[in-house]
């Protein structure tokens, strides 16, 4: 970090969490912040322990985006998503089959928890549901604050997780256009966000693996911010995504950083955590060429070797063919297969090719991606 940076940047670290405190402590005393919520983020977990991280904030009332939404009105939700009111300080209980853990929020509202497990619990199917409660009173009649986070935890009959990039693999942003990015995040929703065709049948496919049980954990890496949480979860659903935990980033300025963390660095800290926490499971890993997910998989390949079974690629920037490549012969130099693919089929064929998912579901991915495109025009 230079000089300058070293002697600004704190400062104006000071400066954010000022105005922050005292734009809260105004809002309370006007009555502008009449209720709270706890914003829970899926979290995962082993046979050990389960982390998590949930935000408290003022409550948004944003509620269930509709196929009829005007562009005005989820611009409007957009907006609440970003202009928050973060509660610093306050103190959230976790309760988990009767184990508890207290977090206290940082400065931008967020807890983290990272809550052992007796060797008493025995998991039973993929998720788990932990009891949240906010022990603090903040503002005048405030009542309880209570909330419900759903962890995943892989056990048992499990081939094999995946761990799959959003922006340009799942569904087109135009990530590389700022404009076309900017323009389908503040006026679209959960309906009018139309993910590639073929997706929702191809991660299915997945999902259910070789042996047809709908067994296999998803996990999702984002570099867009956690405001979008609630945003990108109910696009999942509403399109029949498989679930899985989300790892967003805080965008905001931060001691160490104007813009708190890049691109790059994100999504391999996360991926590697995931590893780190899932260690009996090998991953199938998914992104797209018009970032940087393949150098990131080359080198999650590289520090954890063995556990990388296939890396599917979107070909989203033909312009980057050379450089990828280099990454694929470097890849194959560990024993894994990078595919860029062109559409979901593509990569469906390759999948069933290693035994990844069965013969029958091909029709079914075929079909989908067929519907898919119609809906396109």
């Amino acid at each position: 970090m230079s000089r300058t940076k070293r002697f600004i940047l704190p400062r104006l670290y000071f400066l954010k969490l000022a105005l922050a405190k005292a734009k809260l402590k105004i809002g309370i005393r006007l009555g502008l912040v009449r209720s709270l919520m706890i914003m829970p983020y899926k979290g995962f977990g082993n046979e050990n322990e389960i982390h998590f991280v949930v935000r408290v904030i003022r409550d948004r009332g944003i509620g269930i985006s509709q196929l009829e939404d005007s562009s005005w009105r989820n611009f409007k939700k957009m907006y609440k998503r970003f202009m928050t009111w973060q509660i610093p300080g306050a103190r959230v209980k976790a309760t988990f089959h009767g184990m508890e853990q207290v977090s206290e929020t940082d400065e931008e509202g967020y807890a983290e928890f990272h809550l052992p497990i007796t060797a008493s619990f025995v998991p039973n199917g993929l998720w788990h549901e932990v009891q949240l409660s906010l022990l603090d009173q903040i503002i005048p009649k405030q009542g309880e604050v209570r909330a419900e986070n759903r962890i995943l935890m892989p056990s048992g009959n499990v081939e094999y997780g995946i761990i799959s990039d959003i922006d340009d693999t799942i569904v087109p942003t135009g990530a590389t256009r700022i404009w076309e990015m900017l323009k389908t995040t503040f006026f679209g929703n959960a309906h009018s966000r139309v993910p590639f065709p073929g997706v929702s049948a191809f991660y299915q496919a997945l999902a259910k693996g070789n042996d047809g049980i709908e067994s296999n954990p998803f996990f999702y890496i984002s570099s867009s911010p956690w405001n979008l949480y609630d945003f990108l979860m109910e696009f999942l659903n509403v399109h029949d995504i498989p679930r899985g935990p989300l790892m967003l980033r805080d965008l905001g300025l931060s001691r160490e950083q104007f813009i708190a963390g890049s691109h790059s660095e994100h999504k391999l800290l996360q991926v590697e955590k995931i590893f780190e926490i899932e260690r009996h499971l090998q991953f199938i890993l998914i992104g797209d060429s018009g970032q940087h997910d393949p150098e990131i998989y080359l080198q999650v390949i590289q520090d954890y070797p063995g556990r990388v079974k296939v890396v599917y690629i979107r070909d989203v920037d033909p312009g980057r063919h050379a450089a990828l490549e280099k990454i694929k012969a470097e890849v194959r130099a560990l024993g894994v297969d990078m595919m860029l693919v062109t559409d979901t089929t593509e990569a469906a064929r390759d999948a069933i090719s290693r035994d990844l998912i069965v013969d029958s579901d091909l029709f079914k991915i075929e079909k989908s991606k067929t519907l898919d495109e119609k809906k396109e025009i």
